[in-house]
């Protein structure tokens, strides 16, 4: 690991001037590339005191060798050389988008004499029209058929035409009229480029002025009784409407215009790109990305439009781009935009109306593309495997952990506090053996504790199990309940009597080793204990005061952050669930027999608890299904329970007649006291 001293610049080295810099390792190899308004102010963040840089950034520093630097006159230039530079040498530390696929575009050859439509990928080509791209191939395919009938234009291969030529005979489609033959001398070279030409406006998005221009043409037609030519034409109309409906109009000001969205956690972003051309949606496009330097939104924004417009001139890029946030600064990347462009390009958020309701499909887009790429890379077994050597490795573990248990602390302000005890088995989920706690051995906030008495509940428990030989008894059902409430063939819930090979909590220093303490307590020495900071993603050991951090791109941290982020969801959910418990409560809850069915016709048939509690044994019994030895058991139930005490104006005095908790509302159902908004506060 080098030493940044080691090959910092010398004071005064640096010019304070717009420039873009390169950070090489003992290889020669640039492993970051980056820009800066200021290339003196920039590089002296990077050569801070280790422990107040972020832990990517300490990474990059330390990995280096040597840094230098390239002199720019403007912001704009710089731009462009980062992504120059990026593109040459693919550095390791920088963020890049990687294509979950290579997108198809509809590509018109207009450098041909006889222009072809086709479908391309990769690389551009000078002199061909490209619209999309498309999620699919067979979409592009839809559409040229139903516009082929319109504009018959050329899409054979070069060795098809040549054959047809030599031949004197067209292809089917020539035979069909779905090609205007040129191959044949059926229509001239200039012909057929004007129906290229019409087919690049149709798909360019000017497609009111063509359809009138059609209909027109069908009632000429039909008025001087040409209907075998009027027909042909509500055919072609016909054809051109469903081919329009492909693509729904999305904004009715036939606005041309770029939408990206970004979706991120701690380790990854998803960017998603819908492309829309005169009002309509034209294409879509995503990319990946491990966030392997420290980097914000608007960050990881400026990289995106490098990326997708790094390569394109003029029309290409639209006249206006909204992002879910903007680079700082906005104006060279303004300024880099319509530069490309050849005229003025609009970057902005959205605010309102129909462009901000469609950045929020484009943003949904983005969140399920970032789940789908964790689902299928949480679904790769070599990537489980590699992930569980990574942490026995990083651990100093004898083998991997196949099992692996993580406890998380959930309250409400100190009320209602949880515990949750997941469970991954070889890198996946076993749903059927979490559980769930409350914490008993005192009151209040304190998730040391908290940590200390769930992880010794669990333990003793399987210390006891192991003095057993036959199955297990539940007898403290309070200790731990199913998520999902499975049971054994016997009827009895499902245990957590394996241990685990290793222990993790939701938590730094602290929380290690208060779970470090119950084990040794416990007797317990050969179960690994280890905390996940969520901050800044550090694994913490007992006993070790600098953390373990992982490599940024190490699967075995994703795993890790997996585990971890699944017991927080569990502990939250149980802990929603105590509190919602809590505010629905009610006297009749106590009423041995009673359910839910005849609780809601007991307070529909008097209206509220008050008047229920001041009718008589046989007014209840009027109640249907409420027998009378069930209302002598409600009547002494509510005589025991002390109503609650009466709200007071404190202007007047005045005692104020409110209905009481557990009453009903207009509908019919109970109106519980004490509003969830009243006590709001911040879940852990």
């Amino acid at each position: 690991m080098a030493d940044p001293s080691s090959y910092r610049p010398k004071p005064g080295e640096i010019p304070d001037t717009p420039g873009v810099y390169r950070f090489r390792d003992e290889h020669r190899r640039v492993i970051y590339v980056g820009k800066a308004k200021s290339l003196r102010q920039r590089l002296a963040n990077y050569f801070q005191d280790l422990a107040s840089l972020h832990p990517r950034t300490r990474t990059m520093v330390t990995t280096a060798a040597s840094v230098e630097w390239t002199v720019v006159s403007t912001e704009v230039e710089a731009l462009q050389l980062e992504y120059s530079w990026i593109k040459e040498f693919d550095p390791r530390f920088n963020v890049k988008y990687r294509d979950d696929k290579s997108y198809p575009y509809l590509a018109v050859t207009m450098n041909e004499e006889f222009p072809r439509v086709q479908v391309m990928r990769g690389q551009k080509r000078k002199g061909v029209r490209y619209f999309g791209p498309y999620g699919h191939a067979w979409a592009i395919r839809d559409t040229v058929d139903l516009l082929l009938r319109v504009f018959p234009v050329r899409t054979c291969s070069a060795g098809v035409f040549k054959n047809a030529a030599r031949t004197g005979r067209p292809c089917l489609l020539g035979y069909i009229g779905k090609c205007s033959a040129p191959c044949v001398d059926r229509v001239s070279a200039d012909e057929h480029r004007d129906l290229a030409e019409d087919f690049c406006d149709f798909m360019a998005g000017r497609t009111g002025t063509y359809i009138r221009r059609l209909e027109q043409q069908m009632t000429d037609a039909a008025e001087e009784m040409e209907y075998e030519r009027a027909a042909r034409l509500r055919d072609d109309i016909g054809a051109l409407k469903k081919a329009m409906e492909k693509s729904a109009v999305v904004l009715a000001d036939a606005t041309d215009a770029d939408l990206i969205a970004v979706a991120e956690d701690e380790l990854e972003a998803a960017v998603q790109i819908f492309h829309v051309r005169g009002g309509r949606v034209r294409g879509q496009r995503g990319w990946v990305t491990d966030k392997v330097e420290e980097i914000t939104t608007g960050a990881l924004v400026e990289h995106a439009l490098q990326q997708l417009y790094g390569e394109e001139k003029g029309d290409s890029v639209p006249k206006e781009v909204l992002v879910p946030a903007l680079p700082d600064p906005v104006e060279p990347v303004q300024e880099w935009l319509a530069e490309r462009r050849g005229s003025g390009v609009s970057l902005r958020i959205p605010q309102r109306g129909d462009k901000k309701a469609l950045m929020e499909t484009v943003q949904r887009n983005a969140l399920q593309a970032l789940g789908l790429h964790k689902t299928k890379r949480a679904s790769d077994l070599t990537t489980r495997s590699r992930a569980l050597e990574e942490i026995a490795e990083a651990l100093d573990l004898d083998s991997a952990p196949l099992r692996i248990e993580c406890y998380d602390i959930s309250h409400l302000q100190g009320d209602d506090v949880v515990a949750s005890m997941v469970v991954f088995e070889d890198g996946l989920q076993r749903k059927s053996e979490y559980r769930r706690f409350q914490i008993k051995g005192f009151a209040g906030q304190d998730d040391v504790r908290s940590m200390h008495e769930v992880i010794s509940r669990r333990f003793r428990r399987y210390l006891a199990e192991k003095e057993k030989t036959g199955e297990w008894v539940d007898d403290l059902p309070e200790e731990g309940t199913p998520e999902n409430g499975l049971k054994d063939d016997d009827g009895r819930p499902k245990k957590f009597a394996y241990p685990p090979q290793l222990v993790v909590v939701d938590g730094g220093q602290p929380q290690v080793a208060a779970a470090k303490k119950a084990l040794d307590e416990l007797g317990i020495d050969d179960i690994a204990v280890c905390g996940l900071a969520k901050r800044l993603e550090e694994v913490w050991l007992p006993d070790d005061d600098d953390p373990v951090v992982l490599p940024r791109t190490s699967e075995g941290l994703y795993l890790l952050q997996r585990v971890r982020d699944e017991a927080h969801r569990f502990a939250i959910t149980y802990q929603r669930t105590k509190r919602a418990q809590r505010f629905r409560s009610s006297p009749l809850d106590d009423v041995p027999g009673l359910g839910d069915t005849r609780k809601q016709a007991l307070l529909k048939h008097f209206g509220s608890l008050k008047k229920l509690r001041s009718a008589t044994i046989d007014q209840i019994c009027e109640v249907p299904g409420i027998g009378r030895k069930t209302a002598e058991t409600i009547v002494v139930a509510l005589a025991q329970a002390a109503p609650a005490a009466p709200a007071v104006n404190t202007a007047t005095g005045e005692i104020m007649e409110e209905e009481e908790p557990g009453t009903t509302g207009s509908g019919g159902e109970p109106v519980t006291a004490g509003a969830p908004d009243e006590r709001r506060g911040q879940e852990t």
